[in-house]
C-alpha cells in the first residue's frame, strides 16, 4: 500500500477522534480541555461565532469531512468506485478551511484552540501526502 494512503488513513482517523470530541462538547455544551494554551484561548475559540459555519458548529463539518475522507480512501484502497479526485477534493477542501481558521485564531480572536490545532496538523500532514507525494 501507498505511503500516502497509509498517512490518508492515519491521519483521517486521528481528525474523527479529535472532531468527535469536539462535537462531542459542542453537543453537550461543556468546555475542551485545553492543553499546550491558556484555558480561556480555548474557551474563547469555542464559544466565538466563528466556531459555526452557515450556523453548523464547525465541528460537526470536520467530523463529516475525516469521516468522508476516511471511508472514501478505504473504499479507493479496496478497489471501490471511488474516485481518488473525490479525496484530493476533500482533503483540498479540509486543509483551506484549516488555514483560514488558523488565521482567524491568530489574528481575529489573537487565541487559540489545542483540538483546532491538531486538524491543522492534520490536514497539512494529509495535503502533503495527497499532492505532494
Amino acid at each position: 500500500m501507498d505511503t500516502n494512503l497509509v498517512l490518508l488513513i492515519i491521519f483521517s482517523a486521528l481528525g474523527i477522534i479529535d472532531a468527535g470530541y469536539l462535537s462531542y462538547n459542542t453537543l453537550r455544551k461543556t468546555d475542551v480541555l485545553c492543553v499546550l494554551f491558556p484555558k480561556e484561548w480555548c474557551e474563547k475559540v469555542q464559544h466565538s461565532k466563528q466556531s459555526k459555519t452557515f450556523k453548523i458548529p464547525n465541528s460537526y463539518l470536520g467530523l463529516i469531512m475525516y469521516l468522508l475522507i476516511f471511508l472514501f480512501t478505504l473504499g479507493y484502497i479496496n478497489g471501490l468506485a471511488v474516485s481518488f479526485w473525490w479525496i484530493q477534493l476533500l482533503v483540498g477542501f479540509g486543509f483551506i478551511f484549516s488555514v483560514y481558521f488558523l488565521f482567524v485564531q491568530a489574528f481575529i480572536l489573537r487565541a487559540f484552540c489545542t483540538w483546532c490545532v491538531v486538524s491543522a496538523i492534520n490536514f497539512t500532514v494529509m495535503a502533503i501526502a495527497i499532492f505532494l507525494l
